[in-house]
C-alpha cells in the first residue's frame, strides 16, 4: 500500500466512519436517557389507574421499544439494511412465541386478572383445583395458601380458564346446617326447636332472620336445612356452634336424629 493511498483511507475514515460513529454514540446515550424517562413516566401514568405490576410491565415495554428503534437507527447509519434485520426479528419473534405460547398464555391470562380483577390479595377463592387465601398475584402464577398452610403456585391459565368462586367478595354470607328428625316427631315442634337452636347462636344478624327449612322426607329421616346470615370473617365459627346448638337442642326436646335404616318385611313361613 502506497502513502497515496494510506492517506486516502484515512481521510476516508476521518471524513466517513468517524462521523458515523460519534453520531451512533450520540443517539445511543440520546435514546438510553429518552427510554429511561418513558419508560418512567409510563409506569407512573398508568399506576394511577391499574395495578402496579402491570403498570411497571408496560414502562419496561415503552424503554425498550425506544432502545430497538435506536439501534435500527444505528444500523440504518452504517448502512445495514434494517428491512432483513425487522424480518429476522419477526421470524425470531414467531418462533420464540410458538415456543413459550403456553408462558405467553398465561401472562395473558395475568394481565387479565390484574386488569378485572375478580379477586384480590387477601381473598378466599376456589379456583384451578386450590381453595385457599391468595397471597400474591403475580403475571404468570398466582400464589394461594390453603387453610392447612400449603403454599400453591397455580398458573394464572388455569385461573382465567377455569371459574372463579371468591368465597370473601361478600361482606356477609348465609351459614346452612343439614339435619334429619325422627318420622315420629311433630314437624311443627321440630322447626321450632330447630329455629330456636339457630336463633341462639352467637354473631349470626337478625335480619334476614334465622329460618328452618323443610327440604325432604328421606328414606329414614325428615330433612331439614337451618340457615343464618353472619358476617363472611365470622362463617366458620358460626357454623361450628350453630351445628353444635342444633343438636343440643335436638336432644333437649327428646327428638331423634336417626342413622340410615332399612325395614325387611319376610312374607310366608321361612323353611326350617
Amino acid at each position: 500500500m502506497d502513502i497515496s493511498t494510506l492517506e486516502q483511507s484515512l481521510y476516508t475514515l476521518l471524513t466517513d466512519f468517524v462521523p458515523k460513529l460519534v453520531g451512533v454514540l450520540v443517539l445511543i446515550v440520546v435514546a438510553w436517557i429518552v427510554a429511561k424517562w418513558l419508560g418512567r413516566n409510563v409506569a407512573k401514568s398508568i399506576g394511577r389507574r391499574i395495578d402496579p405490576t402491570i403498570a411497571n410491565f408496560f414502562g419496561s415495554l415503552a424503554k425498550y421499544a425506544v432502545l430497538v428503534m435506536a439501534l435500527l437507527g444505528c444500523l440504518s447509519i452504517f448502512g445495514v439494511g434494517t428491512t432483513s434485520f425487522a424480518a429476522v426479528i419477526g421470524a425470531a419473534g414467531l418462533a420464540i412465541g410458538l415456543a413459550l405460547q403456553g408462558t405467553l398464555g398465561n401472562f395473558s391470562s395475568g394481565v387479565m386478572l390484574l386488569a378485572f380483577r375478580p379477586f384480590g390479595v387477601g381473598d378466599v377463592v376456589s379456583t384451578g383445583g386450590v381453595t385457599g387465601k391468595v397471597i400474591e398475584i403475580g403475571l404468570f402464577s398466582t400464589e394461594i395458601d390453603t387453610f392447612d398452610n400449603r403454599r400453591f403456585i397455580v398458573p394464572n391459565g388455569s385461573i382465567y380458564g377455569s371459574t372463579i368462586e371468591n368465597l370473601t367478595f361478600h361482606d356477609r354470607r348465609r351459614v346452612d346446617v343439614s339435619v334429619g328428625t325422627d318420622y315420629p316427631a311433630s314437624i311443627a315442634e321440630a322447626r321450632e326447636v330447630l329455629v330456636a337452636a339457630a336463633a341462639s347462636v352467637s354473631k349470626i344478624h337478625a335480619d334476614p332472620a334465622p329460618v328452618a327449612i323443610l327440604t325432604e322426607l328421606g328414606a329414614s329421616s325428615i330433612d331439614w336445612s337451618v340457615r343464618v346470615w353472619t358476617n363472611t370473617e365470622d362463617f366458620w365459627a358460626v357454623k361450628e356452634e350453630m351445628t353444635q346448638k342444633v343438636k343440643e337442642g335436638l336432644d333437649a326436646a327428646g327428638i331423634g336424629i336417626p342413622f340410615p335404616q332399612m325395614d325387611v318385611h319376610i312374607d310366608g313361613a321361612l323353611g326350617a
